[in-house]
């Protein structure tokens, strides 16, 4: 039998647990695909005696990170511990040592991957993550490598599931916010602290990493526009269902040729879209290229066993290259385009405000759309006689600075009550 591939395992949580069982339970058919055996030798564990979701040797448990990279016999350090440190400090240690990387960590690599994959460059080994964006979806690798040929002009993603299944449910069922954000709690599906999924951080993760891949350009996560879906209200989701639309919350990328931009913010999108029909905890990546056309990939976006395919792929991926050849260069971030700041950017937008119901409001408001040079392509009025009643508006394309300010001189108008929300529309209704 071939020489056993030997790996050090960072983490034995959820993904950890996936990727220990995928590698138990496939052991044959892993061993075919990769030409050697994959053989876990150490895991760095917190608490040695802690329940485990998957039987392990205890002999295989350390607490010290020193047992994984001071060991010559581990080629590879799979990382899936999360959060930046000390995950970095490790990570950059074992590429140093000249042992490969996989990872799932997207928060680490959308804030700290640059200056690791230029250490793999240089010390001539892998650095692979798959596994950082949406679970089992293989995103990363058809980007990388399938599509290396196209130039991809944008990407739209539903790329967090607990924001998506919050979504779903108060589309389905009229929920509010705060009730189907609970009930993805109780089902495992959002952390006790939810800021980073519903305030659009996650997605803003994996957005820099896809277009790093997509654009081949290096933005700041700071950099990214992010709002979460806190705002959305089960009347806004009426009311888009109305038009024709969906809410979703999308991570969009567009190249714009000598900037690019990256926002993450909840999203119309027509019925009649392939996004539109991904519910629940599901992920998708809306692709267009200029070869290919558009295309769409779809699946399980989290969870211990997709992700830990992704984490696995990734292993007999390093397997099949460590006899037959040379390390392909980790990353094709070859450029440093300017992002486009939000104010230029041009969208459509959903508006919903509360104003006086008598005669000439609408010519007021019209009129401040007019002066900003914003027109539109719909307008929906409810509750007549009620006061106030509800104006709700679909603009065509603007700049964002445009609507903004129309906005501003809209709110000092006596006969308007509120502005109750804005959000930005994606793609025209056929």
């Amino acid at each position: 039998m071939a020489k056993p591939v030997h790996i050090g395992l960072l983490g034995l949580g959820t993904v950890g647990s996936g990727v220990v069982r995928i590698l138990q339970e496939n052991r044959a058919s892993i061993l075919e695909r990769a030409g050697r055996p994959l053989e876990l030798r150490r895991i760095l564990v917190r608490d040695l005696h802690k329940k485990r979701a998957v039987s392990v040797s205890p002999d295989l448990l350390t607490t010290s990170p020193a047992d994984l990279l001071d060991d010559p016999e581990i080629e590879v350090i799979v990382e899936v511990m999360g959060g930046v440190e000390p995950a970095r400090q490790y990570l950059a240690e074992a590429l140093r040592r000249r042992k490969h990387v996989v990872t799932a960590n997207k928060e680490l690599i959308a804030k700290e991957g640059h200056p690791l994959l230029d250490l793999a460059t240089r010390s001539g080994v892998f650095f692979l993550f798959e596994a950082s964006v949406a679970g089992g979806i293989p995103i990363v690798k058809a980007l990388r490598d399938s599509l290396a040929a196209n130039r991809i002009s944008q990407l739209m993603g539903i790329i967090n599931g607990t924001t998506n299944y919050i979504l779903t449910r108060m589309a389905r069922d009229g929920s509010s916010f705060e009730e189907a954000l609970r009930e993805a709690q109780a089902r495992g599906y959002a952390e006790a602290d939810p800021s980073s999924d519903v305030d659009g951080y996650d997605a803003a993760y994996k957005l820099v990493i896809l277009a790093s891949l997509a654009f081949g350009t290096r933005v700041p996560v700071e950099r990214v526009y992010i709002e979460g879906i806190r705002s959305v209200t089960p009347v806004d989701i009426a009311y888009a269902r109305e038009l024709g639309y969906v809410v979703k919350l999308l991570a969009i990328g567009k190249d714009l040729g000598e900037s690019v931009q990256l926002r993450v913010h909840p999203t119309l999108i027509p019925q009649e879209h392939p996004l539109a029909a991904v519910s629940d905890v599901y992920n998708a990546v809306f692709i267009e290229g200029n070869a290919v056309g558009q295309l769409m990939f779809y699946g399980r976006g989290a969870g211990d066993l997709p992700t830990g395919s992704a984490v696995v792929a990734d292993l007999i991926e390093v397997a099949r290259h460590l006899e037959r050849g040379p390390v392909i260069p980790a990353c094709s971030c070859y450029t440093q385009k300017p992002l486009l700041p939000m104010g230029k950017v041009t969208s459509q937008f959903y508006l919903r405000m509360e104003v006086l119901d008598k005669p000439g409001v609408l010519a007021r408001i019209a009129g401040a759309f007019g002066e900003a040079e914003v027109s539109l392509a719909s307008v929906i009025q409810k509750g007549r006689g009620i006061q106030p009643v509800t104006l709700v508006f679909v603009t065509h394309e603007v700049a964002e600075e445009n609507l903004r300010r129309a906005l501003d001189q809209i709110r000092r108008l006596p006969c308007v009550h509120a502005i109750k929300n804005v959000i930005r529309v994606e793609g025209e209704r056929p």
